[in-house]
């Protein structure tokens, strides 16, 4: 008797929620094209009508809403129609990608270690707002992103996966950004493929990575 062929693992579906233009909805979108990709967007939702990131949505053909936190009597009625959506089209695992609104801790419960958001520093360093200014006024010598489950805390939870990049003498704000920007390309998509193949899990609060190496290379600031 011929032995059956395995069956493929389906892919995970995915939302994104942006606020704005979706540089990091676009790496993702690409990722989840390539061949083995664990997940896939079935999703995208912008709480702010006209954001530039459904644009990248509805040319890779993926679903959008907009659902305007503008239209409802309060944080709680958005997030319930938020929740309603992402059900809706079943929703395995949501990406905040420049979404621009603090969500709930009754929300993050509700989504509880398949909520994922990148944060422009490497945490617990600079969390809010104006991260790369910051940095500079601290004097800090690596910058970078990170990508972690969400709590219900302010850009805390257990993180999957950091980029760092060095920071330089003649760095501005924007310049910094920039090339944080770079990295976020990298390590977004990194975290939802470990997320979305099993292979990353909260333990204890930490995330523990199947098969998990780290890089060799030793990265010191400034060389001597």
């Amino acid at each position: 008797m011929a032995r059956a062929e395995p069956t493929a693992r389906a892919k995970r579906r995915a939302a994104v929620l942006i606020s704005g233009r979706g540089s990091n909805l676009q790496a993702v979108i690409e990722s989840c094209r390539r061949p083995g990709a664990s997940a896939s967007i079935a999703l995208v939702v912008s709480n702010v009508p006209g954001a530039r990131g459904l644009e990248h949505a509805k040319a890779a053909g993926i679903a959008t809403r907009v659902i305007d936190h503008r239209a409802f009597g309060g944080r709680r009625e958005f997030e319930e129609a938020l929740d309603e959506a992402l059900d809706a089209s079943a929703i395995e695992l949501v990406c905040l990608a420049g979404f621009m609104r603090v969500v709930s801790p009754w929300f993050v419960e509700r989504w509880r270690d398949r909520l994922l958001n990148i944060h422009p520093s490497l945490l617990p360093a600079f969390p809010g707002l104006d991260t790369h200014r910051r940095a500079l006024e601290a004097g800090v010598r690596l910058h970078g992103c990170t990508v972690h489950f969400v709590r219900a805390e302010l850009d805390a939870g257990p993180i999957v996966v950091q980029g760092a990049v060095p920071v330089r003498p003649d760095d501005t704000a924007e310049s910094l950004a920039a090339r944080v920007l770079e990295v976020e390309h990298r390590c977004y998509p990194l975290a939802l493929e470990l997320v979305a193949s099993g292979r990353a899990r909260v333990v204890g609060e930490r995330v523990v990575v199947e098969g998990a190496s780290s890089p060799d290379a030793l990265l010191i600031n400034p060389r001597a």
